[in-house]
């Protein structure tokens, strides 16, 4: 399915290539389509990357291969060791690192030639308009719905373009989006999802996992977007959305059009609040009803009589658990199908990995009765940190 037309370059030539970087791109240069203009668009391009994890740990390796003169970095987190699956960008030696300085490491041994800013920050509505301004091209690799909202509404703002990536499991989704497209192309994210999925609903990668190698194949594909718009070669992917199943090696295209009911975006709001991590529901009954790790274990020394309830799924039981605990994964309760399974007769505790599946819980089993039920703040996570670090973290 054939979705575009070409755009013009995004980028204008830098003035000249040295003998070196002739040398260096000389397989780009031998492509007709890209050849010595395009390659000195590339050196001119500045290009932001949000996030130096899975989606933006291939996409800044082959950004900076490909020659892109100045690459942005937006990433405040620390590389961990979970990290190292996916997100190779980052080596063992950087565990404990700022993502921002271990990607900066790698790019410069990849490509000299290439710019570097790092933006150690969380990204919010005070700072984006200023980080994204200075950018020609916007790549957001984020993980989270409010993240991508505030890209979105940041890049309409300043008119800039953004390629936007999503993995989870074996599942990706790229797609171009820039409201000020020539010709009447242009669309947003919100014409794709006009708002966020409740609370809940959709788990993150963190929770339900996403395979390494799938960072790969949608950050390529970002990346090869990002150089056919600096370069303006080939029909980016703006209004379609492509969907990649790697388990069953299939690429599905999808149309997006504009949509006329999507409302004018003018200012940068509350994202956390428009996403909501956890619903009202889950927020009001975990407060006063939560309780720590540290609470918990002065239970099980105490020999108090209570139910402790693990809200994850089968998979995760088998990574780690609480001794003790019993598994009911949240939906089982959320469907009210497990109710049954609960003693009626003694004190529940709930957790989950980090706590806010068993918020939801929480909220479920407080409408359905069981109105002395608690759940533990931080989950079998914080366990493992406070109470038992031989066990297995994820």
């Amino acid at each position: 399915m054939s979705g575009g037309t070409t755009l013009p370059p995004l980028v204008e030539p830098a003035p000249e290539l040295s003998k070196e970087e002739v040398e260096r791109y000389s397989r780009h240069l031998i492509i007709p389509d890209v050849g010595m203009d395009g390659q000195k668009r590339l050196k001119n391009a500045k290009v932001l990357v949000v996030g130096g994890g899975g989606l933006g740990s291939p996409a800044l390796l082959y950004l900076a291969a490909a020659g892109v003169g100045t690459l942005g970095i937006v990433e405040f987190d620390e590389v961990d060791t979970s990290n190292l699956q996916r997100q190779i960008i980052h080596g063992v030696s950087d565990v404990g690192k700022s993502k921002a300085v271990s990607a900066k490491e790698s790019i410069a041994e990849v490509n000299p030639y290439v710019t570097v800013n790092l933006h150690e920050t969380h990204l919010s509505s005070e700072n984006a308009l200023d980080i994204f301004r200075d950018y020609d091209l916007i790549l957001d690799g984020t993980d989270n719905f409010a993240t991508r909202y505030l890209v979105n509404d940041a890049a309409v703002i300043l008119g800039k373009p953004y390629v936007w990536g999503s993995i989870f499991r074996f599942e990706g989704q790229a797609s171009v989006f820039w409201e000020d497209a020539p010709d009447g192309l242009g669309l947003n994210y919100r014409d794709l999802y006009p708002e966020p999925p409740p609370p809940g609903m959709v788990p993150s990668c963190a929770e339900g996992g996403v395979l390494g190698v799938l960072c790969a194949s949608i950050g390529s594909i970002m990346v090869n977007e990002a150089i056919k718009l600096i370069t303006g070669i080939g029909e980016p992917i703006l209004g379609r959305l492509v969907v990649y199943d790697a388990l069953e090696l299939s690429w599905r295209q999808v149309k997006i059009r504009k949509d006329p009911s999507t409302p004018k975006i003018t200012e940068l709001i509350d994202y956390e609040a428009f996403c909501g991590a956890v619903s009202e529901d889950a927020q009001s009954a975990a407060a006063g009803n939560t309780i720590t790790a540290k609470e918990l274990k002065a239970k099980f020394d105490a020999e108090e009589d209570f139910a402790l309830i693990d809200v994850r799924e089968q998979h995760e039981y088998e990574i780690v658990n609480i001794p003790g605990a019993t598994l009911i994964p949240k939906d089982r309760i959320l469907s009210g199908e497990a109710l049954a399974e609960l003693p009626q007769d003694k004190p529940i505790v709930l957790h989950c990995k980090s706590g806010g599946r068993s918020a939801e819980a929480l909220a479920a089993l407080h409408k359905a009765g069981f109105s002395d039920a608690v759940h533990v703040g931080g989950g079998v996570l914080s366990w493992v940190r406070e109470i038992d670090p031989s066990l297995p973290s994820y």
